[in-house]
């Protein structure tokens, strides 16, 4: 892809997913637009072995942008980061077409293993502010991380993952998190099994009472 080519492209995203644009110039000024323009560049530089170069351009969008791509990583079309800072995506990453990630997102490994160490990205995939997704595994397509998740695992398709460790708590036949781009109405696991265990609780006490009451009865 051309420069010149890839510069429209990184525009449209940007506007097309960002609320708070007002004109095509500010998009310029974006993080995610100067990190991503870096990127590309610096990866076709390492995937031609020029590796010190590669890191010089990428360290460079790093200093400048808070966000740190590795050139190694493989990223389809359509990546947009929002605000982005503190952004890591590692060496051996993989991330598919038309996915989004929030400031504080990690793509990380787990040690000083060699080979692949870093997850792969579906296509279609959110994670949201915070989020860490840590090893070597795949979120499926069309997958939701939760702020503040940690991933540690292999996530199916069409899923939503929240907590630390993170866990599947929804899936659907088709949910596309980046039509609607919404980080905060997800179900909260954690208060619906409290609620279930007041609920069985409530049962018991109730049941404790009648036979309580039936033996008084009984004892008269």
């Amino acid at each position: 892809m051309g420069l010149i080519r890839l510069i429209k492209e990184e525009l449209k995203i940007i506007k097309e997913r960002d609320p708070a644009i007002h004109s095509g110039l500010e998009v310029i000024l974006y993080p995610s637009f100067k990190v991503m323009i870096s990127y590309r560049i610096s990866h076709r530089l390492y995937c031609k072995g020029h590796y010190f170069l590669a890191r010089l351009v990428s360290q460079k969008a790093a200093r400048k942008t808070g966000i740190e791509i590795h050139p190694g990583a493989k990223i389809g079309s359509g990546l947009f980061i929002d605000h982005g800072h503190g952004v890591v995506i590692g060496e051996t990453t993989v991330i598919g077409d038309n996915c989004t990630l929030y400031q504080g997102v990690t793509l990380g490994g787990t040690g000083k293993e060699q080979g692949k160490r870093h997850p792969t990205l579906g296509n279609n995939v959110m994670v949201s502010a915070g989020a860490k997704v840590l090893g070597s595994f795949t979120i499926g397509d069309n997958s939701k991380i939760g702020a503040g998740s940690v991933v540690l695992s292999e996530v199916p398709p069409n899923s939503t993952v929240v907590g630390v460790p993170g866990r599947v708590i929804k899936r659907s036949d088709c949910d596309c998190p980046q039509t609607a781009m919404n980080q905060t109405d997800l179900p909260d696991p954690v208060r619906e099994d409290i609620m279930n265990l007041q609920k069985a609780n409530a049962e018991l006490i109730n049941r404790v009472l009648e036979l309580e009451s039936r033996v008084k009865e009984l004892s008269k």
